[in-house]
């Protein structure tokens, strides 16, 4: 029977494929292991351990990964798998703090380690095992990248140890013919160098995943899922301007047609020419009817001696909906809202152990709209990455500089500029981002960075141009690698880059005198400036 999920008052009709269930204990790179698995085809999902058991119910489970956390199994109250996982009969892979905890609840034993391990170590294969076909073997040594301070000390009945460190013994270790394995590095990051084919074995060979999750596969069941939660009713998008939503548009155009009515809602604080370039594609290239609502001065007006960040924020969101409600009621009639949500903006936005995570997508409505709307959501990329929406896009035929162009925040430049927002300091932003984009372009550089933007400091300072003596801004620039969006690292340009840059935007863009680079590197969630 075809199971039916209620998510935030949508139903989703999952497709009958493969997939592989991840129990988060709240590590950081959590959403790593999501994406490894992806890579080899197979669709996989994230869930909270706190709701967990409901997820062992889904059609197609083949697996069942324990994700890597803070805790330690040792605290009381500390983080449990729901006992049913254990009940399933499907394969379990247990990764750091879930090694940890599989093994204590089946009968083994954690205590502190006299020898903590926290980054780049070495383990010694002592034993084939289904997990190293084709990739290790017994008697070689390999790197792997730990962060446990305690460790498995005694394992389950019917566990044997594959392989072991200075630190961790029972690095990695199982039970065969329970299909139940446990690494206790990290196999999910680059710093084990193996990590995605070990994950591959996993999925492939011990769960018998068919790898047959494509793009194209996933467009065409969400497609189907459009036109079965729509039906003939009416759907109305907003635009940001953003790949995300853009992606979404055309997604849900291609299923409904003339169902769906696009509004994009120009705050004033998008990048040069872009406002310009979102009507062209919707109403020239895909013939999509589009409503273009200029709304820059009422943004900035309700933005004026505005600093905190948050409050930025929350303006900007709560502006957009009155603006969009207000433009949306020209159109009549519409029981659906759409919007571009991703993954990440769904895990950021649940705090899975009770973080702070719930602020972090705070312009994105990821938890419901506002009672008064009486729309449902339509999120057909609520599943996907960052990166999959690319594909996605390519998928639909979207024009390539569009579907390649660098994220840009909901909230648009008013983050990019730490303090009050004005006319004046928009303008000589977007000039700047300009000379900086049109550098990494010439440079051969823009598809290398995942994300590269200007930041308008709230400091001026005294320089000495020409002959004259100037008060202006500092500008600073920032430019990151990633490949989901979850982590990032500063992108490594050259001395004659930045100093070629520098120079450019000191002469062409009057209202700078100063620029400096941003090299700090940022965990997850946290690319912007803020």
């Amino acid at each position: 029977m075809l199971r039916i999920a209620v998510v935030a008052g949508i139903l989703y009709l999952p497709a009958m494929t493969d997939r592989i269930l991840i129990i988060d204990f709240g590590s950081q790179v959590t959403q790593l292991i999501a994406r490894r698995v992806r890579e080899t085809g197979v669709y996989s999902e994230i869930v909270p351990f706190q709701s967990a058991a409901d997820a062992l119910n889904w059609d197609g489970l083949k697996g069942i990964i324990l994700s890597g956390g803070p805790a330690s199994v040792l605290e009381g109250e500390s983080p449990r798998a729901p006992e049913g996982v254990f009940e399933t009969g499907l394969p379990v892979l247990g990764i750091c703090y879930g090694q940890q905890t599989m093994c204590a609840q089946l009968g083994g034993k954690v205590e502190p380690s006299d020898h903590r391990e926290f980054g780049r170590a070495f383990v010694d294969v002592t034993k084939p095992s289904a997990l190293f076909d084709g990739v290790w073997q017994t008697g070689e040594n390999h790197q792997v990248w730990m962060s446990h301070g305690d460790r498995v000390v005694k394992l389950p009945t019917g566990f044997e140890v594959f392989a072991s460190s200075e630190g961790a013994p029972f690095a990695v270790a199982g039970d065969e013919d329970r299909h139940y394995y446990s690494f206790m590095f990290h196999p999910e990051v680059v710093h084990t160098p193996d990590g995605a084919k070990l994950l591959g074995n996993f999925v492939h060979k011990i769960c018998g995943c068919a790898g047959d999750w494509t793009m194209a596969s996933f467009k065409e069941e969400a497609i189907a899922r459009i036109r079965e939660q729509v039906g003939d009713g009416q759907v109305i998008c907003g635009l940001s301007g953003g790949v995300d939503s853009s992606v979404a548009a055309v997604l849900i155009h291609e299923a409904i047609g003339d169902q769906l009515h696009c509004v994009f809602v120009d705050t004033g604080m998008m990048r040069a020419g872009e406002a310009d370039e979102v009507v062209s594609l919707f109403r020239g290239h895909y013939n999509i009817p589009l409503i273009h609502a200029d709304a820059s001065d009422e943004f900035i007006g309700k933005l004026d001696g505005v600093s905190d960040p948050e409050k930025k924020r929350k303006i900007i969101g709560s502006t957009f909906i009155d603006v969009f409600e207000r433009e949306a009621k020209g159109i009549g009639g519409a029981q659906f809202l759409a919007q571009g949500t991703l993954y990440p903006d769904v895990i950021e936005s649940v705090s899975f152990t009770g973080g702070p995570s719930v602020t972090i997508k705070s312009h994105h409505n990821v938890g419901g709209l506002p009672e008064r709307m009486n729309m449902d959501l339509v999120e057909p990329l609520r599943e996907l990455f960052k990166d999959e929406v690319r594909v996605l896009g390519r998928e639909l035929g979207l024009p390539e500089p569009f579907v390649a162009r660098h994220p840009f925040p909901g909230p648009g430049l008013a983050i990019r500029i730490p303090g009050k927002i004005t006319r004046e300091k928009l303008d000589i932003l977007r000039k700047a981002d300009v000379v900086y984009l049109d550098e990494i372009r010439q440079t051969g550089l823009y598809d290398a960075i995942w994300q590269a933007f200007a930041v308008l400091l709230p400091v001026q300072t005294v320089g000495v141009m020409g002959d004259g003596r100037t008060y202006d801004y500092v500008c600073a620039l920032r430019a990151v690698t990633s490949t989901d969006g979850m982590t990032a690292d500063y992108y490594h340009f050259d001395h004659d880059f930045l100093s070629r840059t520098a120079t450019r935007i000191i002469n062409e863009v009057k209202g700078i005198n100063r620029v400096v680079y941003d090299i700090t590197s940022k965990p997850p969630g946290t690319i912007e400036w803020e």
